[in-house]
């Protein structure tokens, strides 16, 4: 009789645990718009079912995929530029109309847009960004390594502190230990403000340590950007030969351009800044030219992540897939690509376009490169070409016929499109879209074709493991 009390009791405690565990993941999924892909879902909705005690625990930490913000007004141009960003209502496409009904920022002009072509140039560009700050001087970024490369750049900083530049560095939270923690303090020390975007060890709210800052963002007086796909480390431009370590370098995409656009990206950070400190948002003004001339490139800033209602740069991602005419080219280290985005590349393939993809024969993440064999052996069995790069390929862009090119720092997985706060550019001048195009297609230079052979049973089994774990959730 006790026996029968004892697993009456624990089956009553585990249901209860079952059902609060259910109700509030539907609750908080229909509330928060926590919007997630069938199988994610599965995941979630089994583990809760079966094993609450371990997985209730989990979702709170890292189930949630949305985060509300105070501050989630548009980024406007500067009152020097308002109206000098403009799209002829003629050539307006779905992209300007999807990107305008998401609530992303207007178009906005720029100029002195350069594509580095290496990591030296990209490294020259952003030392001359540094020292030529006069008034303001913003970094955002994963990492910063500390090695010889981020050691030069936060001595460049505390310079610029010294030298009575208002100096911000903001690090993400997990980042900063992958690049081995550069020392804040002695930072701060210099006069830098250097906050952590979520530390993992101080937030303990609902999904927050599971959403990481991706973004990479140097501005200076607020008319002067230098953006892209690298951290501030070594191996993302020339790499370290010292005798203590040595790293090879990446191949990496990055580039700088000015005005209203530089501008807009300033807006962003200080929106992520005010998020990261917990402090009001201050706009900071801009010391230098952002007013556009007539007939100057425009472009949009495209932001993505749990600060955005919507799964902005996917949904920009599929769409323009539909939209392409003639040809989609890609360049990114890791192509993990949900089942929605991968229909889209295969039907457009299907559909008679030019569609290729360039990787890293190799990356730096193993998981990714089990996990991307499915998608890859689809997509070349639908006409597409995947080229594997010898080395390792950091680069992150999309370019759609000769009118878009998306370029930044988020990758083609669902890491980057749904859990990780990115950014990217998106260039609508014919020029600037085949400057990017250029770059990836030299990428390509040297690679081999991808041919996907056909895996046996285990291996498929193993792929499809590590897709589950490591990237639905």
């Amino acid at each position: 009789m006790l026996e029968l009390l004892i697993d009456s009791r624990v089956i009553t405690l585990h249901g209860l645990l079952v059902f609060t565990g259910l109700a509030i993941y539907v609750i908080g999924s229909r509330i928060r718009h926590q919007r997630r892909h069938p199988s994610a879902a599965v995941a979630w909705v089994v583990s809760l079912a079966l094993a609450p005690e371990f997985a209730l625990p989990l979702y709170l930490l890292f189930g949630s995929r949305k985060v509300a913000r105070r501050d989630t007004g548009l980024l406007v141009p500067a009152p020097a530029a308002a109206g000098t960003g403009h799209v002829a209502p003629d050539t307006r496409t779905a992209f300007h109309q999807l990107a305008d009904a998401m609530g992303l920022p207007p178009v906005a002009s720029y100029r002195q847009l350069h594509i580095h072509d290496d990591g030296q140039q990209a490294l020259d560009a952003l030392r001359a960004l540094v020292l030529q700050a006069r008034h303001t001087l913003d970094l955002c970024t994963f990492l910063v390594g500390n090695d010889a490369l981020g050691r030069e750049i936060t001595e460049l900083l505390e310079q610029r502190a010294q030298a009575g530049v208002r100096v911000r560095v903001l690090v993400d939270g997990v980042g900063i230990y992958l690049g081995g923690r550069i020392d804040l303090r002695r930072l701060r020390a210099a006069g830098v403000q250097a906050a952590l975007f979520v530390s993992p060890f101080r937030s303990i709210l609902p999904g927050r340590t599971n959403l990481r800052n991706h973004r990479k963002l140097v501005i200076a007086d607020g008319c002067r950007a230098w953006a892209g796909g690298r951290n501030l480390a070594a191996e993302y431009f020339v790499g370290d030969d010292s005798l203590l370590r040595h790293k090879s370098p990446w191949i990496d995409l990055s580039f700088t351009f000015a005005g209203a656009l530089a501008y807009q990206a300033q807006q962003r950070f200080d929106q992520d800044w005010a998020f990261a400190t917990g402090q009001a948002r201050v706009d900071t003004p801009a010391h230098g030219p952002v007013e556009g001339e007539p007939g100057a490139p425009v472009a949009q800033l495209v932001a993505s992540g749990p600060d955005q209602l919507d799964d902005t740069l996917h949904v920009l991602l599929v769409s323009s897939c539909f939209s392409a005419r003639r040809r989609i080219l890609a360049v990114s280290p890791y192509f993990v690509p949900d089942p929605v985005l991968l229909m889209a590349l295969t039907l457009a393939a299907r559909r008679g376009l030019d569609v290729e993809l360039v990787l890293p024969r190799r990356s730096n993440h193993r998981l990714a490169d089990w996990a991307r064999h499915a998608a890859l052996r689809e997509l070349t069995a639908a006409g597409g070409r995947v080229w594997l790069v010898p080395a390792m390929l950091h680069g992150k862009a999309v370019v759609f016929d000769d009118d878009l090119a998306l370029a930044g720092s988020a990758n083609l997985d669902e890491r980057s499109l749904f859990l990780n706060y990115e950014l990217m550019f998106a260039f609508h001048d014919r020029s600037s879209v085949n400057g990017f195009a250029g770059w990836i297609t030299r990428q390509r230079m040297g690679a081999e074709l991808y041919r996907g052979d056909r895996p046996g049973l285990l291996r498929e089994m193993l792929e499809g493991l590590v897709r589950w774990l490591a990237f639905q959730l």
